[in-house]
């Protein structure tokens, strides 16, 4: 009986002493790839930053950030146009998408039939599967000849061709993540303003809406960040003019669209390489800056 104890504490032991092994290396293994991840990361942002900082060795900041003329056969680098032509699009598809996404979101959590939001949910997660070029495509033989038509104007490519895309695309994010918000308002809340005498309306727009407005920012701000970094869409219709446009359709370019359209041609650790370079780079930081916005409303959350 003795003996039989002993054989099975020792083949516990071992058992356990096998796990514990598998317990350390996954972590190990988790913490490689976390560490690896987070090189690769800071290998690129350095990289692209380093090679950027080099325009300066033969460009003024001041010419760079402050000059719309962009000529690299002439010397000219100046990328503020591709800079407030990002801005633009992105604040102006942000205008159109967001009260689309979050009226969706309320609709999907508070109104939709049962079968009605089986149907739609699903639907909203396929839209961020379909491939930006495919936005692209249905916004150059449908959306530029329809702005061309009833606005009367020359071409129909410009920064409302790609605020129309863009508040599009960034519909399921916004769609997404609002529904989450709004779904994270605890039922009590609800039920207090309704049993006070508030329609169900009002209740929706004085308070559950305030009570997930961390949420909704943070939807907002991921749909901007989505927004700027968007490249294939937007060369398709912003019309790709190195310009400050000076009307919603007149043809302007985006810095996505610029690196993209000059990147082959441009010869490596030139002027003209090293600009498109630090357009990169400063896309990258306003995508930071995005991400440490959602940071601070996220942790201002309530619910």
């Amino acid at each position: 009986m003795a003996k039989n104890n002993l054989l099975l504490n020792k083949k516990q032991a071992s058992e356990a002493g096998k796990h514990n092994f598998y317990d350390r290396l996954g972590g190990r293994l988790f913490a490689l790839c976390a560490g690896f991840m987070a090189f690769l990361v800071f290998a690129v942002v350095f990289f692209v930053g380093q090679q950027g900082m080099r325009t300066f060795a033969q460009v003024s900041f001041f010419e760079f950030f402050l000059s719309a003329r962009w000529n690299p056969l002439e010397g000219q680098y100046g990328a503020l146009a591709f800079i407030s032509g990002s801005i633009f699009v992105t604040l102006l598809a942000t205008l159109i998408g967001a009260p689309l996404g979050i009226a969706g979101a309320v609709f999907l959590t508070k109104a939709a039939p049962p079968k009605l939001y089986a149907v739609m949910k699903p639907a909203v997660g396929l839209y961020m599967a379909i491939p930006s070029v495919v936005y692209g495509f249905v916004g150059l033989t449908v959306i530029v000849p329809f702005i061309r038509e009833f606005f009367r104007v020359p071409a129909g490519f410009g920064l409302f061709a790609a605020a129309l895309v863009l508040s599009v695309m960034i519909l399921p994010t916004i769609v997404n993540i609002s529904e989450d918000a709004i779904r994270s308002v605890p039922n009590t809340l609800e039920e207090a303003s309704l049993a006070m005498g508030a329609t169900y309306w009002q209740t929706i727009w004085r308070v559950i809406l305030p009570a997930a407005l961390p949420g909704l920012l943070t939807a907002v701000v991921l749909g901007m960040a989505r927004a700027i970094g968007e490249t294939m869409a937007v060369q398709m219709v912003v019309g790709n003019a190195p310009q400050i446009a000076d009307s919603l359709f007149a043809p302007a370019s985006t810095l996505p669209s610029e690196i993209v359209l000059e990147m082959g041609n441009a010869p490596f650790d030139s002027a003209w390489s090293n600009g498109l370079f630090l357009m990169a780079f400063v896309l990258l930081l306003i995508s930071f800056f995005m991400i440490a916005i959602v940071r601070k409303i996220a942790g201002r959350r309530a619910f």
